[in-house]
């Protein structure tokens, strides 16, 4: 298994993250866990920065929220000095609790509510993203009605299909996601927009898609894009002033990924866009990129205890851990594929084949299939990292399990930033009529 950011096998022959052994980690916050690295965290951070704000000027960095959100990683996200993609009013609450500044704040949504719309007119967050007209004709009444101004950025829908899962392209021409370029529809919403007294529109947006590896794409999608803006000066005379390229930055899972580096995308991407102004005579616009994935999914790792196995002759041998498709649901909607290691035994030769499987009352609640290992017995802790991206914010209460605590490791210190749920958590908003709070005992005999 590839290890990752601060992780190192440590004299005790333990997986050790942020200079905490991981054993220790399951015996003191217990398990599922999520364990992610602040070091990694921020080093990753640094480089967007660094490639993107410091080398060229005239970019921002906004990190996306969906893939991993608390109150503690709003406060990491703004020391580094990055921005903040959210794309729902609650996420949009945890940034503004955390007190991050709403005018670093971009707020994304096909299917944006009135409540949060108003929700982000009043915060004065730094800018909308209009996903279609509906939206658009909305924003301007809430506008004017609050005597306020909406400073958007639309999202385009350019034709472009990277090559990833069909469930995580947005950029194609049949899509839910934004206005659609070839049909000539963005060009109309262009029009519109410029029109709104209380709207201002300060560019254009798009994300072709997550978990890309082929920098081509995102040059073709610059080239697009630039295209675009031409053609949205030479037909209303409108310059647009920025440019959002989204995110979809690919990372390592497996040995079948092969990450370009972070400074690799931005000399792809700032370099086809001064090229793109030049050659259309255009200003360079402000170029914002959108990662999420690529900041915190390889600075998560999810450690999990072994339970049951279960050993058919000549078949499978399948392992059960205490999590599974409620605490990362990636494999079953996605098919992804993991790495894993036996937390106690980092150290151990591999002995044998077997899959890993969750506690879900599902046949799918498989984590890892066929995977290389130690011999296994109950008890084990298993590591599986590059979990930081969409497995928290994806959870879910199947079967009525609670969701996992997470710390944050850094030199030696783990914080607790995520509290395990209880039983009591689960209740919480259960409600029972008052027609039903008397017991009635049916009879079995009585109904025959």
């Amino acid at each position: 298994m590839k290890l990752h950011g601060t992780m190192r096998v440590n004299g005790r022959g333990h997986l050790e993250i942020g200079g905490c052994d991981t054993v220790e980690l399951a015996r003191e916050f217990g398990t599922p866990l999520y364990v992610m690295d602040e070091a990694l965290i921020r080093n990753t951070c640094r480089q967007y920065y660094e490639s993107f704000v410091e080398r060229y000027g005239k970019a921002d960095v906004i990190y996306a929220s969906k893939a991993f959100l608390t109150t503690a990683m709003c406060r990491i996200i703004e020391e580094e000095g990055l921005g903040l993609d959210v794309v729902s009013g609650g996420e949009l609450y945890t940034a503004l609790s955390a007190r991050f500044p709403a005018s670093r704040i971009y707020f994304h949504g096909n299917n944006k509510s009135r409540h949060e719309l108003v929700m982000a007119l009043e915060a004065g967050v730094g800018r909308i993203m209009v996903d279609n007209f509906y939206e658009l004709e909305m924003l301007e009444q809430l506008a004017a009605g609050m005597g306020k101004r909406a400073d958007v950025i639309l999202r385009i829908s350019p034709g472009i299909e990277a090559h990833t899962h069909d469930y995580v392209k947005t950029g194609q021409i049949d899509s839910k996601f934004g206005f659609t370029l070839p049909n000539g529809q963005a060009l109309e919403a262009v029009r519109t927009a410029s029109k709104l007294r209380h709207v201002h529109l300060h560019g254009i947006h798009c994300h072709i898609g997550s978990q890309i590896f082929e920098m081509e794409s995102y040059a073709h999608t610059v080239r697009v894009m630039m295209e675009f803006i031409n053609q949205i000066r030479e037909e209303t005379g409108l310059v647009m002033e920025e440019l959002d390229l989204g995110g979809g930055f690919g990372i390592y899972y497996t040995q079948a990924d092969s990450p370009a580096s972070v400074s690799d995308y931005a000399d792809v991407v700032m370099g086809t866009v001064r090229q793109e102004a030049e050659s259309f005579g255009l200003p360079v616009p402000r170029v914002i990129v959108e990662p999420g994935r690529s900041i915190v999914g390889n600075a998560g790792t999810t450690l999990y205890t072994v339970g049951s196995i279960k050993h058919i002759p000549g078949v499978r041998k399948y392992v059960a851990v205490d999590g599974g498709m409620a605490d990362n649901i990636r494999p079953a909607l996605y098919g992804s594929r993991y790495e894993a290691i036996i937390a106690n035994k980092a150290e151990w030769p591999a002995e044998e084949v077997v899959s890993v499987t969750g506690k879900c009352c599902e046949s799918g609640d498989m984590l890892i299939w066929d995977i290389e290992l130690p011999r296994v017995t109950p008890g084990d802790v298993l590591a599986v990292p590059c979990t930081g991206a969409y497995g928290y914010t994806m959870s879910s209460n199947y079967n009525r399990l609670g969701r996992p605590a997470a710390v944050l490791v850094h030199e030696g210190a783990a914080d607790l930033i995520l509290r395990r749920e209880t039983y009591e958590d689960l209740l919480r908003n259960d409600v029972i009529p008052d027609r039903l709070r008397s017991k009635k005992v049916v009879s079995m005999v009585s109904r025959k």
